[in-house]
C-alpha cells in the first residue's frame, strides 16, 4: 500500500461526491437531522454575510423553525438529501491533510518490526470480547492483555465508551467494578424480602430508594408498580391471570387497527416506533418494534380520554429492557429476541404492558386534552427555580426563553430523551420507591436537572444558545454515581418545599 494509494485514496474520501454531513453519535448534540443538511451548508454563505445580530434567533418559533429534536426522523423516508454533497473541502486543508497522511504513512513503513513485535507480546489468553460494551465492562479483567496505546484525538474528550442498555443499573460512567461486601449485603436483604410469605412493600421500598439490584429488579419492579400482589403464594396465579387478559386485548381488539376510526392512533404509533430510543439496536428489531405497536395500540384504545399521544411510546422501553433482562445474561443491546421462545416473549410484552399502564395511571392528566398535567408541572417547576436559584430564573427572563420551550419534553417523557436507558432505569428505581415518584417527585428531579447545569447556563447569553444547550445537554456518560447525585439534591429540594409550598410561590 504505497503513497500514491493513500493520495487516491485521500481524494476520494475528500472529493465533491464524499463530502456530506452524517450524523455522528457521541458529540455533544444529538445527531443531526436530515431534513437540516440539505439546506445547511447552502445557507451558511449567505449567514456569513448577515450582521451578527440577524444570525440571532429572535424567539421560539424562528428557533423552532432551525432546529429539531433529535427523535424527528420525517415521515418521508424516501426524500433525497443528496444537495449537500456538492460542497468541496478548503485547498489548503486537503493539501495539508494529504501531507500528513504521506507522512504518518512513511513513519509507519519505517517502523514494520515495533508493530510486529507489539503483536507478538499479546497474551494468548486474552478474551474475545462478544460487543462493543463488553469492552469497557471487562476492562479490569483484562489488565493482562498489553494495549498499544492510541494517537489522541484532541478535538474530542477522552471518556470511555459506556453501554446505553446493557448491564444499565451497574454502571458508573467509570465502567464496572466488581460487587461490593455492601451490594452483597443489600442483594440478599432484598432476596430475603421478595422470598418471604408476604413482602413487607414498605420496607421493599426504603431499600429500592438508593437502587435496586440488577439481580432482582424485575420481580421488585412487578411488586412495586401494584402489578404483583405481596403475598407469595398468590404470584404465579396472578402473572398467569393477567397475561392472558393481555392476550385476550389483542385477540378482541388488535384487528380493529385496520378500521377508519382507529387508522390516526394506528398509523402515529407506526410512525413513532422506529423513533424509540434509535441508537439502540434492540428497539430496531421488526418483532420488538411489533411488541411496542400492540403494546400501545390496545393501551391507546383502552383509554379513549388521552389514547395515544406521543412520548407514552418512551415509557415502554425501561419495563421491557428489564423484563427481558431476566431471561438474557449477556448485553441486551444487541441481543438478538428472535433466540427467545414465544412463551417468554408473551411474559415480557404482557408485564411490559401491564407495568407501563400502572404508570401512566398516575400521570394520565400529562397526556389529556390540553395535556393540563404537563402545563401545570412546567408552571410548578418555573415558580420552584424561581425560589432556589434566582439568577437562573432571570436570565430565562432576559433572553426570553420560556420554561415551557424545553421542560415541556421533560414532563412529557420523564426526563428519558435527556438521559441515557440506564440511567432512566436506576432513576426509575426510586420513583417506584417514592409516593407519586412520577408525578409529585419528578418535578424536584427536573428542578435539580436545570440546576445543575447553572454554570454552562449562565455562559450562554443567547436565546438561540440557550435553546440549544437545554436541549441536548451533556448526559451521555452519566452513570449511577450521577443519577444518585442528583436524586439526592431533588430529595433536599421536596425536603424543603414540597411541605411549604408558599415558599416557591411569589
Amino acid at each position: 500500500m504505497g503513497p500514491l494509494w493513500l493520495l487516491a485514496l485521500f481524494f476520494f474520501f475528500f472529493s465533491p461526491l464524499s463530502c456530506s454531513i452524517q450524523p455522528v453519535y457521541g458529540a455533544q448534540h444529538p445527531p443531526l437531522d436530515p431534513r437540516l443538511t440539505k439546506n445547511f451548508i447552502k445557507d451558511r454563505s449567505k449567514a456569513n454575510t448577515l450582521p451578527m445580530k440577524s444570525k440571532k434567533a429572535s424567539s421560539f418559533h424562528e428557533f423552532a423553525r432551525n432546529t429539531s429534536d433529535a427523535w424527528d426522523i420525517g415521515d418521508d423516508e424516501d426524500e433525497d438529501f443528496s444537495s449537500s454533497s456538492s460542497q468541496t473541502l478548503n485547498s489548503k486543508v486537503a493539501k495539508a491533510t494529504a501531507a500528513q497522511v504521506l507522512e504518518n504513512h512513511s513513519k509507519l513503513r519505517a517502523k514494520p518490526e515495533r508493530a510486529q513485535s507489539a503483536l507478538s507480546d499479546m497474551p494468548t489468553n486474552c478474551k474475545v470480547i462478544k460487543s462493543s460494551s463488553e469492552a469497557q465492562l471487562s476492562r479490569t479483567s483484562e489488565d493482562a492483555c498489553v494495549r498499544t496505546p492510541l494517537p489522541k484525538q484532541q478535538s474530542l474528550p477522552l471518556r470511555p465508551v459506556i453501554p446505553l442498555v446493557a448491564r444499565i443499573s451497574d454502571q458508573n460512567a467509570s465502567g464496572a467494578p466488581p460487587m461490593t461486601v455492601r451490594e452483597k449485603t443489600r442483594l440478599e436483604k432484598f432476596r430475603q424480602l421478595l422470598s418471604s410469605h408476604n413482602t413487607d412493600l414498605d420496607e421493599l421500598r426504603k431499600c429500592s430508594w438508593p437502587g435496586v439490584p440488577r439481580e432482582v429488579r424485575p420481580v421488585t419492579w412487578r411488586l412495586l408498580s401494584g402489578y404483583l400482589p405481596a403475598n407469595m403464594e398468590r404470584r404465579k396465579l396472578t402473572l398467569q391471570r393477567k397475561r392472558e387478559e393481555y392476550f385476550g386485548f389483542i385477540q378482541q381488539y388488535y384487528d380493529s387497527r385496520n378500521e377508519e376510526h382507529h387508522q390516526d392512533t394506528y398509523r402515529q404509533i407506526h410512525i413513532d416506533i422506529p423513533r424509540t430510543n434509535p441508537l439502540i439496536p434492540l428497539f430496531q428489531q421488526p418483532l420488538v418494534q411489533e411488541i411496542f405497536e400492540r403494546i400501545l395500540f390496545i393501551w391507546a384504545i383502552r383509554h379513549p380520554a388521552s389514547g395515544y399521544v406521543q412520548g407514552i411510546n418512551d415509557l415502554v422501553t425501561p419495563f421491557f429492557v428489564v423484563f427481558l433482562s431476566e431471561y438474557v445474561e449477556e448485553d441486551v443491546e444487541n441481543f438478538d429476541v428472535t433466540n427467545l421462545s414465544q412463551d417468554v416473549l408473551r411474559s415480557i410484552e404482557a408485564d411490559s404492558f401491564w407495568c407501563m399502564s400502572k404508570l401512566l395511571d398516575g400521570i394520565q392528566d400529562n397526556y389529556t386534552f390540553a395535556q393540563p398535567g404537563i402545563q401545570k408541572k412546567v408552571k410548578a417547576l418555573e415558580e420552584l427555580v424561581s425560589r432556589i436559584d434566582e439568577q437562573v430564573h432571570n436570565h430565562f427572563r432576559k433572553y426570553e426563553v420560556e420554561y415551557l420551550q424545553f421542560a415541556f419534553r421533560w414532563m412529557n417523557n420523564l426526563l428519558m430523551r435527556e438521559l441515557p436507558l440506564r440511567c432512566t432505569i436506576r432513576l426509575w428505581d426510586t420513583y417506584q420507591s417514592e409516593p407519586e415518584g412520577f408525578s409529585h417527585f419528578h418535578l424536584y428531579v427536573c428542578a435539580a436537572f436545570l440546576i445543575k447545569w447553572r454554570k454552562e447556563i449562565l455562559d450562554e447569553e443567547d436565546f438561540q444558545g440557550l435553546l440549544m444547550l437545554l436541549q441536548n445537554l451533556p448526559t451521555i456518560h452519566w452513570g449511577n454515581e450521577e443519577i444518585g447525585l442528583l436524586l439526592a439534591e431533588a430529595y433536599r429540594l421536596k425536603y424543603m418545599f414540597a411541605d411549604a409550598p408558599n415558599h416557591y410561590r411569589r
